[in-house]
């Protein structure tokens, strides 16, 4: 089938389309059925169906007589090791974590929130926790005690797993202070914490709460797959909104196991036994999907890279690992090419390997720049023809897997620079104007998928359907809203311009500029204050605060600004990335009061930026840009 018909029938057709897909994977109970609305109207699929999502990772694999190939293997640079699992090892590792779980009271539904670096044990807990029909929740290992404990008041983990230590660069990060301190903040707190001990830091143990991670597993029996239903939660992922409270994501077993199933041939082009590396982190959307699930649902091997794209030890590490692995299939976020591109210009470290494993590489997690697509092109491509086509796609947190992408499994399109191509099977996708209006082609407007999302997209928030609703199915009736603005061109190609909500996106993590002006709202001296992201040649985009001090108070830019930086760092974490800020008189902002942070991003980005109609006093502008200049800030940075 070319993707048209597929596409076509997945939108006309779509309980046909996806119970031909459910088929193939193993169920205890097939689903009663396809599609159907739940009391809340809100869609749901496969309901009646009954699995279990590590077996399908797992044990399926060794019923069919593959128990001895490769699962998984553990490649770390920052401690100089490496380990492999095959599918045996690793169910048998899972199986007992489990039966540890199990022994500390852990039983289908109960949440367990996982706060670890990139280790085999962050996935291999992912995976126990799916064997018992428990929820997992994955806090990023970057993110600070106050967000952790953010996300335990919300979860309510009986149990919560992490590290000793996490390691950046050369640097040991100490995680247990930090869930510690989690603790203390929180109003919640899970009964007992597991700690994986690292030689390179040794915690302190809680006596009576913390157990030591292979003590547990030593005394404990394997656990057998728990049947639970399709439309049980398999995960909650929390991403940043926009009113500085963190949505939890929920995703379903059923929906989950079938779509992801589907993208590895469809979107990817991996056949199983094909070795798939995602680099990213378990902590987002990314690792979850395709560096755990997807690949083992598969029968891929997959990669766990506890190390950096530069420095662990230089800017050829993914070619390294890539010659070393064999990997056929790699996908990782643009900003860690750019801090390739940056550290070796001319790519005369990739001459060091063998990379003919390689048949595609895919960026994802914000926007593609030409610049970057076209180096990686010029590097990876010598001929007319490419050898390793470059394949940008566009997908949320909350999807779980591609809204839009080159179908490289199904029929590959011509490539339009800045685009992701086309809405992949499932996702009827439409750019709609203010009134509601399907915009003509060439024409920007706010990008929404009609109404029912394919499966594994969300189908509500942890706790809060209501804010589901008005977060996502509220402005246009019949339409999921995804938050991005864009363009459809004649010949229905996607553009993704940029976020429409105070949702920035510095190096992959989505952070909430939201979240960061009430915490710097919240510093004695500040009368009012707007946090805006500008963009960045590294990270794709950085946060720049604005502040205005109350009457009276006297501050220098210097200590305002080393004192916000420290606010956000130990609020937020260092992953926010935030490093400037100005003091300004007065912000620019609408006559009913709305303060113009677009304008604002703009007058860092351009030269020449048009005068809002509504402001309410359009020499704040100069005084802005002033301050920009003065600061270094945005197009002033360099010069």
């Amino acid at each position: 089938m070319n993707y048209l018909d597929e596409y076509q029938q997945s939108i006309e057709q779509p309980e046909l389309f996806w119970r031909k897909l459910a088929e193939q994977i193993k169920w205890y109970e097939f689903p009663e059925t396809i599609l159907s609305q739940d009391e809340h109207g809100f869609y749901r699929w496969f309901t009646g169906g009954k699995l279990n999502t590590a077996y399908l990772a797992l044990d399926v694999h060794i019923e069919e007589g593959h128990g001895d190939q490769l699962a998984l293997v553990y490649d770390s640079p920052a401690t100089n090791s490496q380990r492999n699992y095959t599918f045996t090892e690793l169910r048998d590792e899972v199986a007992k974590f489990a039966g540890g779980l199990k022994n500390l009271g852990v039983e289908k539904g109960d949440r367990v929130i996982i706060y670890m670096p990139m280790v085999a044990e962050a996935v291999i807990a992912m995976l126990a926790c799916a064997r018992l029909g428990a929820v997992h929740s994955v806090v990023f290992g970057g993110f600070a005690p106050h967000e952790l404990a953010v996300r335990i008041d919300d979860a309510r983990p009986k149990v919560l797993l992490t590290a000793s230590c996490g390691i950046e660069f050369t640097k040991v990060i100490e995680y247990k202070p930090l869930v510690d301190n989690s603790m203390e903040i929180a109003k919640f707190t899970p009964e007992k914490v597991v700690v994986l001990q690292r030689p390179q830091a040794k915690a302190k143990m809680q006596p009576g709460r913390d157990h030591d991670w292979h003590e547990l597993m030593s005394q404990a029996a394997p656990a057998s797959p728990v049947s639970v239903n399709a439309t049980d939660p398999l995960y909650i992922l929390y991403t940043s909104g926009t009113t500085g409270l963190p949505k939890g994501i929920v995703r379903d077993n059923g929906g989950h196991a079938v779509a992801l199933k589907y993208s590895m041939k469809a979107v990817y082009n991996t056949d199983p036994g094909d070795v798939y590396w995602a680099g990213s982190d378990v902590g987002w959307v990314v690792g979850h999907s395709y560096i755990v699930y997807a690949p083992l649902f598969h029968g891929c091997t997959t990669i766990v890279y506890e190390g950096k794209p530069v420095r662990t030890p230089d800017a050829g590490a993914f070619w390294r690992v890539i010659s070393e692995h064999k990997v056929n299939t790699f996908f990782t976020a643009p900003t860690a090419f750019r801090a390739v591109k940056k550290e070796d210009p001319d790519a005369k470290l990739l001459k060091q390997y063998d990379i003919s494993s390689l048949r595609t590489l895919f960026l994802a997690g914000e926007r593609l720049d030409p610049p970057t697509y076209e180096w990686l092109m010029g590097i990876l491509n010598k001929g007319s023809q490419p050898d390793i086509p470059v394949v940008d796609h566009w997908w949320q947190t909350e999807t779980g897997w591609a809204i839009c992408s080159n179908p490289m499994g199904i029929e590959p399109q011509a490539v339009r620079n800045g685009s992701p191509t086309f809405p992949m099977p499932g996702y009827n996708v439409q750019v709609l104007n203010e009134e509601g209006d399907i915009c003509k082609p060439g024409e920007t407007g706010n990008i929404v998928i009609h109404l029912p999302l394919p499966p594994s997209c969300l189908p509500t928030l942890w706790n809060d359907d209501e804010r589901f609703k008005q977060s996502y199915l509220s402005q246009y009736p019949g339409y999921y809203l995804t938050g991005d603005e864009g363009v459809k061109d004649e010949d229905g190609y996607m553009f993704v311009m940029g976020r429409t909500d105070d949702v920035i996106n510095v190096a992959g993590h989505r952070l909430s500029t939201g979240e960061m002006e009430e915490l710097i709202a919240g510093h004695p001296a500040v009368a009012e204050c707007a946090v805006t992201g500008i963009d960045d040649e590294l990270r794709g985009q950085v946060p720049v605060g604005f502040v205005v001090l109350k009457d009276g108070i006297e501050m220098t830019q210097e200590k305002m600004q080393e004192e916000l930086v420290a606010i956000i760092r130990r609020e937020i974490g260092a992953v926010a990335y935030f490093r400037q800020s100005g003091i300004v008189k007065r912000l620019p902002k609408t006559r009913s009061g709305k303060i113009l942070r677009k304008t604002i991003r703009l007058l860092a980005i351009e030269a020449e930026v048009s005068v809002p109609s509504t402001i309410d006093d359009p020499k704040i502008l100069d005084e802005i840009s002033e301050i920009m200049q003065e600061r270094g800030i945005g197009q002033y940075a360099t010069s």
